[in-house]
């Protein structure tokens, strides 16, 4: 049955008012112009299939892994056209720069390689600002500033992209915090998208006012939002953003844009491929550079925002009513609660009706006809569909996929009893773990109470993680968490005891692989 729609993170993008697009036309000429601003198929997926790789309907929308979102067809155009023609990089980017500064009404902006590369580029640009010699000294920050001030609650893996420097992560709470942190050593602070959030320890304005009384710069990594005119992060006090242009932009997957004031936005290009500096791994193509461009002529001359979302609801419309006569199965529209984002279709199912966990129901879905990606996964009962990489149509044939999987789940069975575990797992353990190329070593101190395991755990950079599981009989299950600056490891341990040793396999996370693991005890 339906439930009612919600509001939720997941915002949809801002509606920029609708109009012909003139200077796109003007560059690419009337195909591009005239492209509809829904993506279309191309010559067929042979390209990929000749390889043996099966493509798939991509319910992920946005994420790199997948291959972010569909590409606009003016951009699949202006990418073909500029493939055949070579300038140089240099004038390409000052002219394209000045374009998209003047399309998005920001005082400057640079063309880079994905988000990640525009943090990158931004960071270095407040600490170098340009200078060759220090360009050339990082990541090594001997005798510079090497601190940069960040919320805790805003921090992500993503933070690696500022790390990768040299810099170093200070975590603050309060405002008092940040008055405290500050110091001859910081040369930048940086947040998430999520400093615009209610409810936040300080405001975007707060943060900004005290970070500028010691002229520190405020870059904010806003990979996936839209690019909104005004900009509510540069008029909030921001002197960097960086965006995605593979997401919602629906331009190249591997170009960003770097907006903001116009010495820092010089001092990242400097900084930035083609130049043999810090960031050259960082490099972007001609083509790229274009296609961003026009991602962004489109949206502001263009798309329609509002008629966008309004399509992708009506999609979830008829998913809803393919899916309203399982029993069990309950679904919800989650509206955006910011401009940016775009509504999302959550699923969820009663795991004693429908007996598949998520993870089930995405495998089944991956190795179906066709083949679906989605957020399907662990152990849980629900996931969200998201539209943004989907073509038109697609949405009947992931409805009947859905029905097909939700709809002939076998009765639930009971569990197996656990056999009595084959020896007391309480104490401390060493884990070595073993890796494609290489090793690492752990330690478990675990306390069992009959079948469930508990305890913590710490590696060379966790230094108290948890742990949990189960044992039966010689058969143990083991789940660790923990995490290091932004980035969060949840590792999965099945093995069996023998001889007093635990062995088995490691789940390192969706994108790390698989392990060997060998436990003794300490």
């Amino acid at each position: 049955m339906p439930l009612k729609k919600r509001t939720g993170t997941c915002s949809r993008r801002d509606l920029l008012q609708a109009g012909p697009l003139t200077v796109t036309a003007g560059l690419f000429g009337p195909a591009a112009a005239s492209a509809a601003s829904l993506p279309k198929r191309g010559d067929g997926p042979e390209v990929y299939t000749r390889l043996g790789v099966r493509p798939f309907i991509n319910c992920t929308s946005t994420y790199t892994i997948n291959g972010g979102s569909a590409l606009l067809p003016e951009v699949v155009e202006a990418i073909r056209q500029a493939s055949h023609y070579h300038v140089n990089i240099d004038e390409l980017m000052a002219a394209v720069g000045e374009r998209i500064a003047r399309q998005l009404g920001v005082p400057a902006a640079m063309v880079s390689s994905g988000a990640a590369g525009a943090v990158t580029c931004g960071t270095v640009a407040c600490l170098a600002g340009g200078d060759p010699e220090t360009m050339q000294q990082l990541p090594d920050t001997t005798g510079l500033p090497n601190e940069v001030i960040v919320p805790r609650w805003s921090r992500s893996a993503y933070d690696h992209a500022v790390r990768n420097s040299g810099a170093r992560m200070v975590e603050v709470e309060t405002l008092e915090d940040v008055r405290r942190a500050l110091n001859s050593r910081v040369f930048m602070a940086t947040a998430q998208a999520n400093i615009l959030d209610a409810g936040n320890r300080f405001s975007l304005g707060e943060f900004a006012q005290a970070l500028h009384s010691q002229g520190v710069p405020l870059l904010i990594d806003g990979a996936a939002e839209l690019p909104l005119r005004p900009n509510p992060f540069l008029a909030g006090g921001a002197d960097l953003v960086a965006y995605s242009c593979g997401k919602i932009l629906r331009g190249p997957q591997t170009a960003g844009i770097l907006v903001g004031r116009p010495e820092l936005v010089r001092a990242a290009y400097a900084c930035s491929s083609p130049h043999i500096t810090f960031a050259r791994a960082i490099k972007v193509s001609k083509e790229e550079i274009v296609g961003a461009l026009v991602a962004v002529e489109t949206l502001v001359h263009k798309r329609d925002r509002d008629a966008e979302d309004r399509e992708w609801r009506s999609w979830y419309d008829y998913i809803i009513s393919r899916l309203a006569g399982i029993p069990g199965v309950q679904t919800a529209v989650i509206e955006p609660t910011r401009k940016s984002y775009y509504p999302v279709l959550q699923i969820e199912w009663d795991g004693a009706k429908v007996s598949w966990t998520a993870g089930q129901v995405g495998k089944m879905l991956l190795d179906g006809e066709p083949r679906i990606m989605t957020h399907a996964e662990g152990e849980g009962r629900s996931f969200v569909i998201r539209p943004a990489a989907m073509y038109p149509g697609e949405y009947k044939l992931v409805a009947e996929r859905l029905h097909e999987v939700l709809s002939k789940s076998p009765a639930l069975p009971l569990p197996a009893p656990p056999e009595a575990p084959a020896t007391d797992l309480s104490g401390a353990w060493e884990v070595e773990i073993r890796f494609v190329a290489g090793k690492t070593k752990q330690r478990f101190q675990v306390n069992a109470q009959g079948n469930t395991i508990a305890g913590t755990y710490s590696s060379r950079v966790v230094r108290t993680g948890t742990l949990r599981g189960t044992v039966s009989g010689a058969h143990v299950e083991i789940r660790t968490s923990g995490a290091y600056e932004g980035a969060v490891f949840g590792y999965r341990f099945t093995g069996r005891i023998a001889a007093g040793e635990m062995s088995g396999d490691v789940e390192l996370g969706e994108e790390y692989g698989r392990a060997h693991w060998t436990a003794r005890r300490v």
